[in-house]
């Protein structure tokens, strides 16, 4: 995948706001990897801010929906991972500053 394209599919995914946090996902630290098949199906490998969040499902629908208009994708995995875990130093100066978090 070219790096035109994973800035245009983080782009989008800066759209998919965690809706306990408002702030999205991107910022948040939350995408840890992209990875293009050979068919252009998109596997994306991320994580969520506590284990068992009740909005899991609403996240990954927000992130296929939110990379549907991407034509060179033809398919989208969401590949929710606990490892490494998630912590506040993952997130973006931007999220930090908007969190209030040192």
């Amino acid at each position: 995948m070219n790096e035109e394209l994973k800035e245009n599919i983080m782009g989008a995914l800066e759209l998919v706001i965690d809706p306990e946090l408002g702030i999205d996902i991107v910022n948040l630290g939350l995408v840890y990897d992209l990875e293009m098949d050979e068919e252009d199906k998109l596997t994306v490998r991320m994580t969520l801010t506590a284990m068992g969040c009740p909005l899991a499902g609403t996240i990954v629908d927000q992130v296929k929906r939110a990379l549907a208009d991407i034509p060179e994708i033809k398919g989208v995995d969401v590949n929710i991972v606990w490892n490494p875990p998630w912590n506040k130093d993952m997130m973006s100066r931007y999220a930090k500053i908007a969190l209030g978090i040192r």
